[in-house]
């Protein structure tokens, strides 16, 4: 792996300009279970109503979910593994427990176990001793979205750190670090929940595309495509952009026949 492929590129600064999964709302009554149904749950990255796919962060919204709203803080995180239950509430997967990001009254952050297989998959939520209905969610192997800020703004970074945004925006050759979800389980599998420490690429690298202004970069200019040092269920994709670039192009990302949503630009100037 090349210097500016390795994945310890990314800061943690980047964090705080993913969307801030800000939740509000006040649980309604103690005797009520956790509400939601199969269409609030959302790519995290993309926030869309589509497949999601093993080791994804995603997000539930609803109501009476939790009695309180808080992220997991780093109390939470044992031995360098995120919690399954976070102040009495846990969501689960086809049996498998997910590790939870954040809770609220209306919204769960979560990620989904990377042991699972593409199909149909049955979640709950429950709540201390409720549980909520059980719900059918379709699995693709991949579901890829680059995370957003600002609307429609792709979460990257300098290799500085610094954020690429309109004031700071990106240049034609330059190797950025992009922040993604749903690109797959990874090889080798990372364990679940645990924050990853070194490189694990993503399985399927070798269908990865990033296209920019719809046509895809040569795939030597993807030099890392895996999860992030430091964090669950969070990818980044490493990438020399292409010389020639218009201004604020269109990015995608794709894995085989799995796209992301259309529209989401890149500060380019």
């Amino acid at each position: 792996m090349s210097l500016f492929g390795n994945p310890r590129f990314v800061s943690t600064v980047a964090l705080a300009a993913l969307v801030s999964f800000s939740a509000h709302g006040q649980i309604s009554g103690a005797g009520k279970a956790p509400s939601y149904t199969a269409q609030s749950i959302v790519n995290g990255a993309t926030q869309t109503v589509e497949a999601l796919a093993p080791n994804a962060i995603a997000t539930l919204y609803g109501s009476d979910l939790a009695f309180s709203t808080r992220a997991a803080a780093s109390s939470d995180v044992v031995h360098g593994v995120l919690p399954i239950k976070l102040d009495g509430v846990a969501v689960w997967v086809n049996g498998f427990s997910c590790s939870l990001l954040m809770i609220s009254p209306t919204q769960i952050n979560f990620v989904v176990p990377y042991q699972l297989s593409a199909g149909t998959v049955s979640l709950v939520v429950v709540r201390d001793s409720q549980a909520g209905p059980v719900v059918s969610v379709q699995l693709n192997n991949t579901s890829p979205g680059f995370f957003v800020w600002n609307g429609n703004q792709a979460v990257a970074v300098h290799l500085s750190g610094e954020v690429v945004s309109p004031t700071s925006p990106a240049v034609a050759g330059e190797i950025i670090v992009m922040f993604a979800g749903g690109l797959g389980r990874t090889a080798p599998d990372a364990p679940a929940g645990q924050l990853a420490t070194a490189a694990f690429p993503i399985y399927y690298a070798s269908q990865l595309q990033v296209f920019v202004d719809g046509s895809p970069c040569p795939p030597g200019n993807v030099l890392y495509a895996g999860l992030t040092p430091g964090f669950a269920g969070l990818y980044q994709i490493n990438l020399i952009l292409p010389a020639k670039l218009g201004s604020n192009p269109e990015i995608r990302v794709g894995i085989g026949a799995q796209i992301s949503p259309p529209a989401i630009q890149l500060a380019v100037r």
